[in-house]
């Protein structure tokens, strides 16, 4: 597999290797020994699969207790996958990466606790594939707004329409606001 680091250094995007022909392709999309060997030493309790339509915006979701590392991927369809760093002690506190996953690059990001993440479906549907970390604790579950100034994530609206949201989501806070980690 390849890792390649992206602007914040503890957030990755891995490129596993895929073996195809003309009946299909195969890849390993988990290995605890090749990730442990590739200094990757990420212990999951939990796996999560979601499908969401088009115009779709999910996030950006943190549990402030509980934290969860996540390991994405789609598996139909084609989003765009934020990560902000809500770790106040980082040099990298408030800023955000992210990286296009689809069904045909194949890629796995590595969004490791402290991070608020979230994703925007550009496709006609995707399914979004994860490995956590911790298990899922909605009572310390928070979210930072997907539209916050502070942030200005460059979201690829679909024809520049304002994405669906859950109820919860419109409500999230603003970074100054937000609850962040030490």
């Amino acid at each position: 597999m390849k890792i390649i680091p992206t602007t914040i250094p503890d957030v990755l995007i891995i490129e596993p290797k895929v073996f195809g022909d003309e009946r299909g392709f195969f890849m390993e999309t988990w290995n605890q020994q090749t990730f442990t060997e590739a200094g990757l030493d990420f212990k999951f309790v939990q796996d999560n699969h979601s499908r969401s339509r088009q115009g779709i915006l999910r996030g950006l979701h943190y549990q402030i207790k509980n934290p969860q590392g996540k390991l994405v991927r789609v598996t139909q369809g084609c989003v765009y996958d934020v990560a902000v760093d809500l770790r106040r002690s980082s040099p990298t506190f408030g800023q955000w990466t992210a990286v296009e996953l689809s069904a045909e690059n194949h890629r796995l990001f590595w969004v490791p606790p402290g991070f608020a993440h979230g994703f925007y479906v550009m496709s006609e549907s995707a399914d979004f594939q994860y490995k956590c970390t911790n298990l899922y604790a909605p009572e310390h579950e928070r979210c930072v707004r997907w539209n916050d100034p502070n942030l200005n994530i460059p979201w690829p609206l679909v024809q520049g329409e304002a994405p669906q949201l859950s109820a919860k989501d419109a409500l999230g806070a603003l970074l100054p606001e937000a609850e962040v980690f030490a």
